[in-house]
């Protein structure tokens, strides 16, 4: 998307900040934008195509796609499925109902944690989920703008974000004595009249 001065938006925000900010380093913040915008515009286009191809939002593939690359038997914990995908219980609980009408999954009793439940594809689950995978692998969100790179150039930009998710996901490191935690302040104690 161009700004109208023929540069795209992104482009606009990095000259405008650092316009007026160039006494700052700001690569590491404008990454986080640029990483920002990518995953929209990826999530932008894969929504899509979801909606297109299978009537269904990416967020409940999302549910199919994590079921599908856990194997056999094609099932997982409710738990195990919002910290995979990075929802709230609530929203798992939504989608597994939405996909549970359309007769792709089922609810199956846990025996491993009395009165839970896991969720199961289904063989119409399976096979639209496979049909998924070859869509994506054929023709991803993202295929238009790494078609032009190389092999070598794809394989940098994925050990790059693999690195980058793994460095985030790590514990946070004690805060130097540098920059020492803000303390919070304390309310009053309520009075009890």
């Amino acid at each position: 998307m161009k700004s109208g001065h023929g540069e795209s938006v992104i482009e606009h925000i990095t000259r405008q900040w650092q316009k007026e900010r160039p006494d700052l380093d700001l690569g590491d913040f404008l990454l986080a934008i640029y990483l920002r915008r990518l995953g929209h515009l990826i999530e932008t286009e894969y929504d899509r195509m979801c909606q297109a191809r299978f009537g269904m939002s990416a967020r409940d593939m999302r549910v199919l796609l994590a079921l599908r690359r856990g194997g056999l038997p094609y099932a997982m914990r409710p738990t195990d499925l919002f910290e995979s995908l990075l929802v709230t219980s609530g929203a798992v609980t939504k989608q597994v109902d939405r996909l549970e009408r359309r007769r792709l999954v089922k609810r199956l009793p846990d025996p491993e944690h009395g009165g839970g439940f896991r969720v199961q594809l289904l063989p119409r689950g399976l096979e639209m989920v496979d049909a998924a995978v070859e869509l994506l692998a054929k023709s991803s969100p993202i295929r238009p703008a790494t078609a032009p790179l190389d092999k070598r150039e794809r394989d940098a930009a994925a050990r790059f974000c693999l690195k980058l998710i793994a460095m985030l996901e790590t514990p946070a490191k004690p805060v130097s004595a540098a920059h020492p935690p803000q303390k919070k302040a304390r309310r009053a104690p309520r009075s009890r009249a």
